[in-house]
C-alpha cells in the first residue's frame, strides 16, 4: 500500500510510465468481467473474451473479378471457348488444358484456371479465343488469399470497430463473445459543488467518453470536503460498480481527501503524471471491493486531458494516438522542463492556432504556455486538437496533432 509521504511531489511518473501501468492493470481486471454473446451488429467498442481464429478459407474459391474469359495462363492461344458460361451462383465447371471458359465477375474459377482475361482484350472467331497474354493470377480472386483457415485474426482484449463485422461475416461468424460493460460510478467532491455553489462541469463530460469507450456510466452526485464521507463515499461505490471515477480533490491540499481515501481502501499505483494541464490523476487497484478507482483532478480542461490520455487505455486497451500535421501559427514557449505539454489548437487550412494564445480567440498567455489557467478555462474545449510536446515550439515549424476525435474514440 502507498503511504501518503510518496504523494509529496516526488511520485511524479512520465506520461507512458502512467499509460503501460493502466494497460497493464487493464489486463489484470478484464477477467473479472463477466461475458455475453453478441451479434455483428451489436459489437462496436466491445471487448473480445476469446480469440478468433479463421474457421475456413476466405474464399472457399478462386473467383474473377472481371467479366471475361477463365483458363490456364500456361496454355498458348488459341483456345477453345467451352459453350456453358459461368456464373456466381454456379459450381466451378471441370476446365481442360487447352479450353477457356466465359465467366461473370464473381463466378466460381475453375480449378484448372489461374487467370481471367478482360472481356474488352480478348477476341473469339469461329469458338477460338485469343487476347492478351496473362499472368497467373490476372483478374483472379485466389482461395485463402484473404484469410487462410486457422489464422489468428482477433486475440482476446481486442477491442472490436464496425468495420469488424465485414471481416467476421465473410467467415461465416454471426456472434462473437466478449465482455460485459463494465458499469462506472461518477461521484464529484467538493463542498462547492455539493451545497450548489458551483455547477459541477466534470461528471457529464467524463460520463459521455466512458459511454464512447463502450462502457456503462452512472452519476451519482456529490460529496463535500469531508474526510470522513470521502471515504465512506467512494467504498460504498467501489462496492457497486466496477469502477468508480471522482472528479476533485487530488492534489495535496488540506480538504484534498480523494487520495487519501484511495491509500486507505487499496493500492495506488501512481498519483500526479508529468503531463500539464491535467497532472494530479491518481488510478488504484481496489482488491478488496474488486474495483478500480480513478481519481480526476477538477479543472475541467485538466479533467478532460489526462482522462482521455491516460484512463482512456484502461477503458479501451487502446493507448495509440495518430495525428495530422500542421504547421504551428505562433510561437509557444515552456516554462518548466521535464512535463509534456498538451497544448490544444484551432486547425485551419494545415495551420494549428494555439488556443490561449494572445493571438487566439482565448487570450491566456503572450507566449508562454500557461497550463493553470488553460486547464479551467472551458473554451479550450473547443480545440480541433492537440498537440503534445516535451519542448518549445516555433512559428511555422510542423506539428503532430492528436485530433480531439481520437482520444474520444
Amino acid at each position: 500500500m502507498t503511504d501518503e509521504k510518496s504523494h509529496d511531489g516526488d511520485d511524479l511518473i512520465e506520461l507512458d510510465a502512467a499509460v503501460e501501468r493502466v494497460r497493464a492493470l487493464r489486463a489484470e481486471w478484464l477477467s473479472s468481467l463477466g461475458t455475453e454473446r453478441v451479434s455483428l451488429d451489436g459489437l462496436a467498442g466491445r471487448t473480445l473474451a476469446e480469440p478468433i481464429r479463421a474457421p475456413v478459407d476466405v474464399p472457399a474459391h478462386s473467383h474473377a473479378t472481371m467479366d471475361g474469359f477463365a483458363f490456364d495462363a500456361t496454355d498458348e492461344y488459341p483456345l477453345a471457348v467451352v459453350d456453358e458460361p459461368v456464373y456466381p451462383e454456379d459450381e466451378p465447371p471441370t476446365l481442360e488444358a487447352g479450353t477457356a471458359v466465359r465467366i461473370a465477375t464473381g463466378a466460381p474459377v475453375p480449378e484448372s484456371a489461374n487467370a481471367v482475361l478482360k472481356r474488352e482484350e480478348a477476341t473469339v472467331e469461329d469458338g477460338r479465343l485469343t487476347g492478351t497474354e496473362l499472368e497467373p493470377g490476372t483478374y483472379v480472386y485466389q482461395r485463402g488469399s484473404n484469410v487462410s483457415e486457422g489464422e489468428e485474426l482477433f486475440d482476446a482484449g481486442d477491442r472490436l470497430g464496425a468495420k469488424d463485422a465485414l471481416l467476421l461475416g465473410d467467415l461465416g461468424i454471426d456472434d462473437v463473445v466478449v465482455r460485459e460493460r463494465a458499469s462506472v460510478g461518477l461521484v464529484a467532491t467538493g463542498t462547492e459543488i455539493h451545497e450548489g455553489r458551483h455547477r459541477d462541469l466534470d461528471s457529464p463530460m467524463l460520463a459521455g467518453l466512458v459511454r464512447e469507450w463502450g462502457h456503462d456510466a452512472t452519476y451519482e452526485g456529490s460529496v463535500p470536503d469531508a474526510n470522513d464521507r470521502v471515504e465512506s463515499r467512494i467504498d460504498e461505490l467501489a462496492r457497486e460498480y466496477d469502477v468508480v471515477v471522482t472528479t476533485g480533490g487530488t492534489s495535496v491540499g488540506d480538504k484534498d481527501y480523494v487520495v487519501r481515501t484511495l491509500d486507505a481502501l487499496g493500492d495506488v499505483l501512481f498519483h500526479r503524471v508529468r503531463l500539464r494541464p491535467g497532472k494530479p490523476i491518481a488510478v488504484a487497484r481496489l482488491p478488496d471491493h474488486d474495483a478500480v478507482a480513478i481519481a480526476v483532478p477538477g479543472k475541467p480542461v485538466g479533467a478532460y486531458l489526462v482522462t482521455a490520455l491516460v484512463a482512456r487505455p484502461f477503458f479501451t486497451g487502446d493507448a495509440s494516438l495518430p495525428t495530422v500535421s500542421a504547421g504551428m501559427a505562433r510561437d509557444v514557449g515552456i516554462a518548466t522542463a521535464g512535463f509534456t505539454y498538451a497544448i490544444p489548437v484551432a486547425l485551419e487550412d494545415g495551420t494549428a492556432m494555439p488556443l490561449g494564445h494572445v493571438d487566439s480567440p482565448l487570450s491566456i498567455y503572450e507566449t508562454t504556455f500557461d497550463p493553470s489557467v488553460l486547464s479551467s478555462s472551458t473554451r479550450a474545449s473547443r480545440a480541433d486538437g492537440f498537440v503534445l510536446t516535451t519542448d518549445a515550439v516555433a512559428a511555422d515549424e510542423e506539428v503532430a496533432v492528436v485530433p480531439s476525435t481520437v482520444l474520444e474514440r
